[in-house]
């Protein structure tokens, strides 16, 4: 198995792995933390999706996509902090005035998972960053120890991936997932 990273630009491949397999349904789309709060409410069933498929249209897409051959496996949010709703957040706080990008939801698909797909996202979500002029990127993942984690609020990832990718423990937040406490994690890309 070879995994590429690629930018989100297929709405379809993003579709498969952030959208609901009811069209009308009011999943998050992974917009949570990449709209105002209002706007996150506002948008109802077809709405999310439509308003994803232009995020993809854009430069830069909203995140990047793994693929084993031609199948979409994972997925990786990652855009400028500024242009998220942690840029506000009274929960994650601000390292310093640089201007970060946020990692903030990993997910692959059932089927797919303990092949390293993660890794490889986390890999290409950096080098995404990078690419885009990102003087560093931050993610704000579980420190779950060795606990078990839920799949479903594993999504914000685990403090254990991030430190194999070279990210460092920048600061606490006041922020929990799934009754684990979220770290800040840095990596600097300069």
């Amino acid at each position: 198995m070879t995994i590429a990273v690629r930018p989100a630009s297929v709405f379809a491949d993003v579709r498969t792995l952030v959208g609901p397999k009811s069209p009308g349904a009011n999943v998050c789309w992974c917009l949570s933390y990449r709209i105002p709060s209002k706007l996150n409410n506002e948008l109802r069933g077809p709405a999310r999706g439509e308003y994803v498929a232009e995020l993809c249209r854009n430069d830069p897409p909203p995140g990047v996509l793994a693929y084993d051959g031609d199948e979409p496996v994972g997925w990786a949010a990652v855009a400028p902090r500024s242009d998220t709703s942690f840029a506000s957040s009274r929960k994650i706080p601000y390292v310093d005035d640089l201007p970060v990008w946020s990692l903030w939801c990993i997910r692959v698909r059932p089927g797919h998972r303990k092949r390293g797909i993660s890794h490889a996202l986390i890999a290409g979500a950096v080098e995404f960053a990078r690419s885009h002029g990102a003087p560093a990127i931050e993610a704000y993942p579980l420190d779950n120890g060795d606990a078990k984690v839920d799949l479903t609020m594993a999504y914000a990832g685990i403090r254990k991936n991030f430190e194999r990718a070279g990210f460092t423990h920048a600061a606490d937040t006041t922020s929990v997932l799934a009754g684990h406490p979220r770290v800040l994690m840095r990596l600097d890309l300069r």
